[in-house]
């Protein structure tokens, strides 16, 4: 006898919708951008077909397209006119985020800011904070790192940005933070911590995006290795712990397995589908190989089921015209 159980019942054309387990909305999406201080008009990015570079007075106008699509958050990266080994624009009053920061609150008030905090942007050297000497050659320096860390997001809270989110992988960054903006009054600020940063071979493109490469090295030292999902797990966990408001997993789709453990910590996880996963995609749908409206919305759905309650992807515009259309 065939089985009772008909697992096809289900999936017919007028069923199916009502017991989706998981769909997209706008809500779910963060647009990142990138605001050049050195520009004064958009600047195509040709590694990342579609995205830009913005001039500070075109920030505004940016964010406000993605308000009217119905994208309520955006991440800014700053590329400052001056670079030195310190990073000292990156915590200027009148710094490119900073600047960027004020315009869009006045323009579109009801946006959700979030802003990176790193360094890589801002020094000479490119990498995410205080380099000196250390037992395996010339390397980041974690405590000073966090004292400039506790700057540059002290800065972006007073340039009036409503969640700062740091990127550096520094042990303790979270838990400084945390202090420094609560010592200063900003206790209603967020912290969406890059608490599970993979060092990737998919951030490629970003460097172009945001001239961020380094000039020796790389960020093995203090981004984690691809293979170690139990260290992954530990460094969000002890984030959370430190007061983290939101974990973040990056990159998104390769690490997916990642993601849905850090999700049982209970805190909101964000995923970054990062630069290189846009440009894969952009890249096979420029060739024909893949269909690239069904496959966005595929990779982004799998990154909801794994356990995201937030996506940042270069594609938040694009879906949300998409998503109108359902």
């Amino acid at each position: 006898m065939f089985p009772k159980r008909r697992m096809r019942r289900t999936r017919s054309r007028n069923i199916q919708p009502l017991l989706r387990e998981c769909s997209l909305s706008k809500n779910d999406l963060i647009a990142p951008l990138f605001v050049d201080e050195q520009i004064t008009t958009p600047k195509p990015i040709e590694a990342m077909p579609g995205q830009f570079r913005y001039p500070v007075n075109g920030i505004a106008g940016a964010a406000s397209a993605l308000w009217k699509k119905g994208i309520r958050a955006i991440l800014l990266f700053g590329i400052p006119k001056d670079k030195d080994p310190e990073a000292k624009s990156a915590y200027d009053p009148e710094g490119v985020v900073q600047q960027a920061v004020r315009r869009v609150k006045e323009d579109v008030p009801g946006m959700v800011i979030i802003t990176d905090v790193c360094a890589c942007e801002y020094t000479d050297h490119g990498h995410c904070g205080i380099i000196g000497k250390t037992r395996g050659g010339t390397d980041l320096l974690n405590d000073a790192s966090l004292v400039l860390m506790d700057r540059i997001a002290l800065s972006h809270a007073e340039a009036g940005a409503d969640i700062v989110a740091p990127s550096c992988m520094l042990d303790g960054m979270v838990g400084s933070i945390r202090t420094a903006l609560d010592e200063a009054g900003y206790d209603e600020v967020l912290i969406m911590s890059y608490s599970t940063k993979f060092s990737s071979a998919l951030y490629g493109p970003f460097r172009e995006a945001a001239d961020s490469g380094f000039s020796f090295g790389d960020r093995s030292t203090y981004q984690i290795n691809p293979g170690n999902s139990r260290e992954a797990f530990l460094e969000s966990q002890m984030d959370a712990d430190e007061g983290a408001d939101i974990l973040m997993v990056k990159p998104a789709g390769f690490y997916l397995d990642v993601l849905s453990e850090v999700a049982t910590i209970g805190l909101p996880v964000a995923a970054y589908q990062v630069s290189g996963e846009y440009s894969m995609i952009k890249g096979a749908a420029a060739n024909g190989w893949l269909k690239e409206k069904e496959t966005i919305l595929e990779s982004l759905t799998c990154i909801k089921r794994a356990g995201a309650d937030l996506i940042i992807t270069y594609f938040a515009g694009e879906v949300a015209g998409w998503l109108d259309e359902a």
